[in-house]
């Protein structure tokens, strides 16, 4: 299979359109940006696109299909968002109904997909900045976890922001803003710093998405917005049909993060 941290996107995706790749993309082609996905009918598309736009820390686009096209062109030309990310979940009136690795059976001609920024995406950035990555360095998912912040609602479209939280030396973090700071369009700067329970958070070893990491003395817990934000939304609004990539289990593009760059 090689090396999955210097493989060139196309034949990632080729390894998860295949099913030889099933697993989180933290730390695969590193250098490119990675995406998470919310696919819902088109009679909903505008309040999702209107939702986005109003809250661009946790939901930043990077790329909308045309109606029924599963095509993501402006990101990924060729590539196919019906098979090409490695585990999808389908939300059916907020209720998780299964976990997929493809949408050969759901896919309709009234769909839309939006592909929003990752933080996985500026990970690269960290790690060259001596900024350790935890869930890298355990080889498990990023920890996910719903807050008490709200979005800024549109449309139908309402609910909490979900964070990822990565723990960073206390003398890192200045730096780990500074470096993150660079890339609104993947999150960019983190949305809280410290103090789990002043966003609602209960119990840091129990995230809602993915899984816990150790945090070590003298590290603090940073948090960024993140993109599984409409997996809640969708939980809360109920809508008959959202689609989105399983936490963790992110579409790679073919452009670079630091193409992403604001600086």
């Amino acid at each position: 299979m090689g090396n999955l941290s210097y493989m060139d996107p196309k034949d990632v995706r080729n390894l998860i359109r295949q099913n030889n790749l099933v697993r989180p993309t933290a730390g695969i082609a590193q250098g490119y940006t990675q995406a998470n996905l919310a696919i819902l009918p088109k009679e909903l598309a505008y309040d999702f696109l209107l939702f986005a736009q109003r809250n661009p820390k946790p939901c930043p686009i990077l790329d909308v299909t045309e109606v029924g096209s599963p095509e993501p062109k402006m990101v990924a030309t060729g590539a196919d968002l019906r098979y090409d990310i490695p585990k999808y979940r389908v939300y059916k009136k907020g209720q998780l109904h299964e976990e997929v690795l493809d949408l050969e059976k759901y896919w309709t001609k009234d769909l839309v997909a939006f592909l929003l920024g990752c933080s996985f995406s500026f990970e690269t950035a960290l790690l060259k900045n001596q900024i350790p990555v935890r869930h890298i360095e355990e080889n498990c998912n990023v920890p996910m976890y719903i807050t008490n912040i709200e979005c800024r609602p549109a449309g139908v479209f309402s609910g909490p922001i979900v964070v990822s939280m990565r723990p960073i030396p206390e003398e890192m973090v200045v730096r780990a803003v500074q470096v993150t700071s660079r890339f609104p369009a993947v999150h960019g700067a983190p949305v809280h710093i410290g103090s789990p329970s002043s966003i609602g958070i209960k119990d840091i070893s129990k995230p809602d998405f993915g899984d816990p990491v150790t945090i070590n003395p003298g590290e603090v817990p940073v948090f960024w917005a993140c993109g599984v934000t409409p997996q809640a939304v969708a939980m809360k609004v109920k809508p008959d049909l959202m689609i989105t990539h399983a936490p963790g289990h992110m579409f790679i593009c073919d452009i670079r993060d630091e193409d992403l760059s604001a600086f």
